[in-house]
């Protein structure tokens, strides 16, 4: 565990959900997710941002399998899209969700990725988010850093009860949705979405569990104490990190 999961850390994410079926750090770290991080095809660009975004530990904390069918939205240039490729491997797929709105500019940023024969195993497919529709039941959904962009005007713009009960649909029995996103302070709600970029943790659990899903777990892996939830979210800041679980 880093040294900035102190103990307050820990009260900090208690208070915010008391009732969470489990909390902490990632366990120990599977020899797939060590590998997948130290990918040679990974640009140096994607490891200058590892000391912040923490890959493995949040690999870890997602519960991906080799072998496991995964959709991801919203890939921008990729970061998770090489990782989760790498992860489930040759036998796996990673389904990667450009939604229908996006320009053509922001669609093309995953090329780099889908142009390397080292990612053969990753599927671009546009879509409207709260209609999505995959090739096969998939074992892992995963949002990262994006669900409260769907709260805001503009081409994320979406309806996330919808995108939900999608996802749920989308996800084979016993599949996991896991959800990352910068918080915003206890209470505020979606007021943040726009300005901070930031999100209200209690609203996602709230939103998620109501289209059928069970909380299974949340993870203090990507939590900063000292993020002060006033200023507009960066790389490095507090997030809330959330596994759940559509019933078998």
């Amino acid at each position: 565990m880093r040294s900035r999961f102190t103990l307050a850390a820990i009260a900090a994410v208690l208070m915010l959900s008391p009732s969470a079926p489990s909390l902490g750090a990632a366990g120990p770290v599977a020899p797939y997710v060590t590998a997948a991080v130290a990918d040679s095809n990974r640009p140096q660009a994607n490891k200058d941002l590892d000391a912040l975004r923490h890959p493995a530990e949040m690999l870890a904390a997602t519960g991906i399998l080799p072998g496991n069918k995964v959709v991801e939205f919203v890939p921008g240039g990729g970061y998770n899209t090489r990782l989760l490729s790498k992860v489930v491997g040759p036998m796996g797929r990673v389904y990667s969700i450009e939604l229908s709105g996006f320009p053509d500019r922001f669609k093309d940023q995953i090329k780099p990725v889908t142009d390397n024969p080292a990612y053969s195993n990753v599927t671009v497919l546009v879509q409207d988010a709260a209609q999505l529709k995959t090739p096969e039941p998939v074992d892992v959904v995963w949002v990262s850093e994006n669900y409260h962009d769907f709260k805001n005007m503009g081409p994320f713009a979406t309806d996330t009860n919808a995108m939900n009960k999608a996802v749920f649909a989308a996800l084979k029995p016993g599949g996991l949705y896991v959800i990352n996103d910068y918080a915003a302070a206890a209470g505020s709600g979606v007021r943040d979405t726009q300005m901070l970029h930031r999100i209200d943790p209690a609203v996602i659990r709230q939103e998620v569990t109501s289209a059928g899903f069970m909380l299974e777990s949340q993870s203090n892996v990507l939590a900063n104490p000292n993020d002060k939830h006033t200023e507009r979210s960066h790389q490095g800041d507090d997030q809330v990190f959330l596994r759940f679980r559509k019933p078998r």
